[in-house]
């Protein structure tokens, strides 16, 4: 075997330019040059680091895999280690500083809800970070409608019931479950952990449900299913991509992996919202790469909009027109995420959808869309055959237990949760398990005090709706606008 090539950090920062580039990350150093005009995220950002070691700014959000993958071919050597003494203080201060950032984190025992989560990672993650992860489209309405909305359904609890043992146990596409939840598809989950969704699917099969992964993870299913015990389920969330070849290829590989039980296409993001508080800050040096996308974000003409750049590869012109397409490609069961009217509900039901997800996309798509909770309603009001043709599931706004309680006795087969996994992922594995036990024991005590003991026991009946009823559509059509656009839709 070839001894390694061991080169020296004053070798490498000869390496500079746009026609002669090369970059550390993680001890090893690699040719650019070549790949600097390919990078989907632009030359600039490589430019950046031509002749340094990239190792931080790379590891903040970046699976080992994606260069080692890409640059196989193009490693040199490994970085001989000689640091200079202002470079061993300036780490020295780095890790002080991070250390100081970790120790105002509460104490895991004393986040005893949802909120608390939430409120330690906006007072310790990065900046952009928070941006990303909490930013909405435009206004907030929507993002601020999908909380609030389940505060206007009120219980109906009966009482005098032998509630001593609850069961919270049930089935998500045949796939057992601890719990009527499940998490939700969240991108670039190593900004906030190093171990990022693998630390996720660590925390969610620990404690029996299952991790939705998103197209945008920040590493492979490849590398986040062998964090699971063998076979364990999980679903795959799905961005159709412009280059249709790309998307083919990836649900080969999907497919082709034990564990995996659905795809989740994503139908409520043709293009990405504005999401302006994710726009205001800039990525800094550091810029995010999804590796089953292939697609990055950094700054560009309208900001730092880190949804925003990595969204470029998404087919807008995705349609019904290619359900048929998709079935091709796949054997799993298609859950379509996003809907948001029973028009479409019942579409998908004609063309014999698996389930679908009633989801606004956290409100980060299109502002002013409605709570989920609504459309659940509306779909009971207008087209209740579809609980027994397919599962229906729904998120958004959903942080207690009497939120899944709710949505379950409005016809939910179960809830998803995004931020507050990701929020919880601020403390790692063990964040993630504690919030799955805080979210377990709140709709346990939910069941015991609304009268049942069992999953199968909720109904409509235990939810008093009559705040909300009169803003749930009875039609597809305007209660008294009738003109009609003169363009087919």
């Amino acid at each position: 075997m070839t001894p390694p090539t061991f080169l020296s950090l004053e070798e490498v920062s000869s390496h500079n330019t746009s026609i002669d580039a090369w970059v550390v990350v993680n001890g090893k150093v690699y040719d650019v040059t070549e790949f600097m005009p390919k990078h989907p995220g632009g030359a600039e950002i490589i430019l950046r680091y031509a002749g340094k070691d990239a190792t931080k700014a790379y590891n903040e959000v970046h699976g080992s895999s994606v260069i080692e993958t890409l640059l196989q071919s193009k490693i040199l050597g490994q970085i001989a280690r000689s640091s200079t003494v202002s470079e061993r203080n300036e780490t020295h201060l780095e890790q002080a500083a991070e250390s100081i950032l970790k120790d105002d984190k509460p104490p895991l025992p004393t986040i005893i809800n949802a909120y608390d989560f939430e409120e330690a990672a906006r007072k310790t993650i990065s900046k952009k970070t928070w941006a990303f992860y909490s930013s909405a489209a435009t206004d907030l309405i929507t993002r601020d409608l999908n909380d609030s909305s389940f505060d206007r359904l009120f219980f109906r609890p009966r009482v005098l019931r032998n509630v001593t043992r609850v069961v919270t146990e049930t089935r998500i596409l045949g796939q057992r479950t601890t719990l009527p939840l499940f998490v939700s598809p969240a991108s670039m989950a190593k900004m906030i952990h190093p171990e990022g969704e693998k630390a996720l699917a660590r925390g969610a099969a620990s404690q029996g449900i299952i991790q939705c992964v998103s197209n945008s993870a920040s590493y492979t299913l490849a590398e986040i299913v062998p964090s699971t015990p063998p076979n364990y389920p999980c679903f795959f969330q799905l961005y159709v991509n412009k280059n249709r070849k790309k998307s083919e290829e990836l649900l080969k590989e999907i497919t082709a992996l034990s564990g995996v039980k659905s795809i989740f296409l994503t139908v409520d993001s043709p293009v990405t919202g504005k999401r302006e508080a994710d726009e205001k800050v800039t990525t800094g040096e550091s810029i995010a790469t999804a590796p089953m996308s292939l697609s990055n974000a950094g700054n560009g003409s309208k900001g730092g909009g880190i949804g925003r750049i990595m969204g470029r590869y998404i087919d807008s012109s995705l349609s019904w027109d290619d359900i048929p397409w998709l079935r091709t490609q796949t054997t799993l069961p298609i859950v379509l995420k996003g809907i948001q009217t029973a028009a479409d509900a019942k579409i998908a039901m004609d063309l014999g959808i698996d389930a679908i997800m009633l989801s606004n996309h956290g409100g980060r798509s299109l502002d002013t869309s409605p709570p989920a909770i609504f459309t659940l309603l509306e779909l009971q009001k207008r087209c209740p055959e579809i609980f027994s043709k397919m599962e229906v599931y729904i998120d958004g706004g959903i942080r207690r237990g009497t939120d899944i309680l709710k949505a379950v006795c409005l016809g939910a087969t179960a809830v998803g949760l995004g931020r507050p996994f990701l929020y919880a992922l601020n403390y790692g594995q063990e964040g993630v398990e504690h919030l799955v036990r805080i979210l377990r024991d709140e709709l346990e005590v939910s069941m015991q005090m609304v009268g049942i003991t069992d999953l199968s026991q909720a109904h409509p009946g235990l939810v008093n709706t009559l705040d909300v009823d009169h803003l749930i559509p009875s039609s597809d059509d305007h209660p008294y606008a009738k003109w009609r656009p003169s363009s087919k839709l």
